[in-house]
């Protein structure tokens, strides 16, 4: 089944020489050969304001760089989103990015009873893609893995977004380090529309 394909680069810096840059490249190829439509959004190439009052997320506009962003969320039937794994945890430029696009009446509503939030993007799935310098059975095993688990449920969740699968890509930097094979990972998940 052709699917429509956002990926969200979340690598925070704009040199595009990071594994993060390549792995999306090799993900959109593959999407693009299995015949899916695929947009890209670089968080790292826009220019918003972080949030810092709750009245402003609830009720502020969305920042005009990130409505093209919010447009390309509401098209899309899969996610693909790709960061590096900073102190544990999505980069905070990422999650800036996620706190912005994410409001009330675009990810969500209140349900008519009034009891809890009913959320806006179901029927979408995702794939979140996390580098790290430490291997990812380490970080999965000792750490819990609660940074990117958080992520995936209180925010991808909380919308609706199921199912959110996760690929760990660890030891980047090492010597052993298998870049090539990650490439053609993303590449395979690409054509798949996984």
């Amino acid at each position: 089944m052709k699917k429509r394909i956002l990926i969200v680069q979340g690598h925070p810096s704009r040199e595009p020489s990071h594994l993060g840059h390549a792995l999306a490249a090799a993900y959109r190829e593959g999407a693009v050969a299995g015949g899916h439509e695929v947009r890209q959004a670089d968080v790292a190439l826009l220019e918003f304001p972080l949030l810092r009052e709750a009245a402003d997320w609830a009720k502020g506009p969305t920042p005009a760089a990130l409505q093209t962003a919010q447009a390309d969320i509401g098209w899309a039937d899969h996610l693909v989103v790709i960061y590096p794994l900073w102190t544990g945890m999505v980069p905070a430029v990422t999650k800036a990015f996620f706190e912005q696009v994410a409001r009330p009446g675009f990810a969500f509503k209140p349900r008519p009873n009034g009891k809890g939030l009913a959320p806006l993007w179901t029927g979408k799935s995702a794939r979140v893609v996390v580098t790290l310098g430490m291997p990812a059975l380490f970080y999965r095993i000792v750490h819990g893995a609660i940074g990117v688990r958080a992520f995936n449920r209180d925010l991808l969740g909380m919308v609706g977004i199921k199912p959110a699968r996760t690929t760990y890509i660890g030891s980047v930097g090492s010597k052993t380090f298998d870049g090539k094979r990650w490439l053609e990972c993303m590449r395979a998940l690409g054509r798949d529309g996984a």
